[in-house]
C-alpha cells in the first residue's frame, strides 16, 4: 500500500483535481493543497476534504512529512516550483510541459538525478491497458518493420472565438500551445509504443482565431464582451516526421475541431500487420492484416502481463483517463519506494518532449526540415 506516502498538490484547476483524486485512488494521503492565495487554498482544502495544514507553498516545503509534491500550476511556474521542491528534498510529479524550454527541462532533470529524487511527468496515455498490449505485441515482433506511422490529436475546446485560457498567452503557457499541450502527448505515446525515435521533422503552425477575450480565466471561460487580445499561439499544427530508420510519420493537431473532445488516435503500419488505438474508445484496439482486420478488447484474463496489471476493472466495465492517472500515480509512488515499474515517464521524457516542441517551433519559423536532437543539429550544421 502507498498509505505512508503523503503528497501535496500545488495548483487547483482541473488537472490539480485530477491529481488529488488519483493520489487517493492510488492509496496515497492527500496531506495538503496550495492554490493561488491562502484564502483560496483554504476553500479548496475544505471542498476536497483536505486538512488545512498548508496555505502557501513554503509551508509545504517545510513539512518533512510531505514526501512528494504534485506541480499542477500554469506552465511558466513549473520549473521554479519543481526546483524548490527538489531542493527541499521532495519527490516531484510535474505536469507537462516539464519546462517551456529544453534547457530548463534538462537542468531540472539533472537536479533530480543528482539528488536521487523522482521527477515524473504525467504522459498518462501510456497507462491505457491496450496501449500496453500493442507495445507488447510490437516487442514480440508481431507487426514487422514499420512502413508508416500516422495519426492525430483533435479537440474542440478552443473552437469558439470567445474561448480563453491562460494557455493562450505565451508568458503563461509557453511559445507553443496546441502542439506543446497535446501534440507532445501523441509523440511521447507513439515513440514509446512503436519503439521509434523521430529524428527530424517539418512542421507548420496555424492560428485560426486571431483574437480572443483579454484575461487568463480558466480553460473553459468564454465571454463575448470586453477587450480582446491578439492570439500569439497556435490553434492547429501539422507535422511530417522521420525516424532514424527513415520511416515517415504524419501528425495533425487541433484544438478547434468541432465535436472532437479528446481524440488522440494513431495507426502503426508494419510489414506484417497494423495497429490502431483511439483514446476516446480505449476499451478496444484495431489490428490489421492483409487478409482482414479484427478488434481486440481489454480483458484482464487475456493478453500481455502489463495489460492485465493495468486492467483495474473486469472486461466490459469501461476504464478511462482517470484510471490511467491512478495507475501512473501508483507507479510513481512505487518508484519512490524503490521499485522499477514498467514505462513510468520521468524527467528524461519531459526533456525529450521539450526538444520535439522546440524543433516544431524552429521548423515553422524556417519552413525547413529540422533536427530534433540538438547535438545532431550542431553536427549537421558544422559538417
Amino acid at each position: 500500500m502507498n498509505s505512508s506516502i503523503q503528497a501535496a498538490v500545488v495548483g487547483t484547476g482541473m488537472i490539480g483535481a485530477v491529481h488529488a483524486a488519483a493520489i487517493r485512488a492510488a492509496g496515497g494521503e492527500l496531506a495538503g493543497v496550495v492554490a493561488s492565495t491562502p484564502a483560496r487554498s483554504a476553500r479548496v482544502a475544505e471542498a476536497w476534504h483536505v486538512p488545512v495544514r498548508h496555505q502557501n507553498f513554503d509551508s509545504v516545503l517545510a513539512d518533512d512529512s510531505v514526501r512528494v509534491v504534485h506541480v499542477c500550476t500554469p506552465n511558466a511556474l513549473h520549473v521554479e516550483q519543481a526546483e524548490v521542491a527538489l531542493t527541499a528534498g521532495k519527490h516531484v510529479i510535474c505536469e507537462k510541459p516539464l519546462a517551456t524550454s529544453a534547457v530548463e527541462a534538462e537542468r531540472l532533470t539533472r537536479l533530480a538525478e543528482k539528488a536521487g529524487l523522482l521527477l515524473a511527468v504525467p504522459f498518462v496515455y501510456r497507462y491505457h491497458p491496450l496501449v500496453r498490449e500493442l507495445r507488447d505485441r510490437r516487442l514480440r515482433g508481431e507487426f514487422g518493420a514499420w512502413q508508416l506511422i500516422h495519426g492525430s490529436y483533435l479537440q474542440d475546446w478552443m473552437l469558439s472565438e470567445n474561448a480563453m485560457s491562460w494557455r493562450v498567452d505565451p508568458a503563461d503557457g509557453g511559445p507553443s500551445r496546441a502542439f506543446a499541450d497535446i501534440g507532445s502527448h501523441w509523440c511521447d505515446l507513439v515513440e514509446w509504443v512503436a519503439g521509434v525515435r523521430f529524428t527530424e521533422l517539418t512542421a507548420r503552425l496555424g492560428t485560426t482565431v486571431p483574437t480572443r477575450p483579454a484575461g487568463t480565466g480558466t480553460s473553459f471561460t468564454t465571454g463575448a464582451d470586453g477587450p480582446r487580445v491578439e492570439v500569439r499561439t497556435e490553434d492547429v499544427a501539422t507535422a511530417l516526421l522521420r525516424t532514424g530508420d527513415g520511416v515517415l510519420g504524419t501528425l495533425t493537431v487541433s484544438q478547434v475541431s468541432a465535436g472532437r473532445k479528446n481524440r488522440l488516435w494513431f495507426e502503426l503500419d508494419g510489414a506484417d500487420g497494423s495497429a490502431v488505438f483511439d483514446q476516446e474508445n480505449p476499451e478496444t484496439a484495431w489490428l490489421g492484416a492483409q487478409d482482414g482486420a479484427r478488434l481486440i478488447v481489454r480483458d484482464p484474463g487475456h493478453g500481455s502481463a502489463e495489460q492485465r496489471r493495468l486492467s483495474r476493472l473486469p472486461a466490459g466495465h469501461a476504464q478511462g483517463y482517470a484510471d490511467c492517472f491512478t495507475s501512473f500515480v501508483a507507479d510513481a509512488y512505487a518508484a519512490i519506494r524503490g521499485e522499477k515499474p514498467e514505462g513510468l515517464p520521468t524527467g528524461a521524457d519531459g526533456v525529450r518532449s521539450a526538444h520535439v516542441v522546440e524543433a516544431v517551433l524552429r521548423s515553422d519559423a524556417s519552413l525547413a526540415w529540422t533536427d530534433i536532437d540538438p547535438a545532431r543539429a550542431v553536427l549537421v550544421a558544422g559538417a
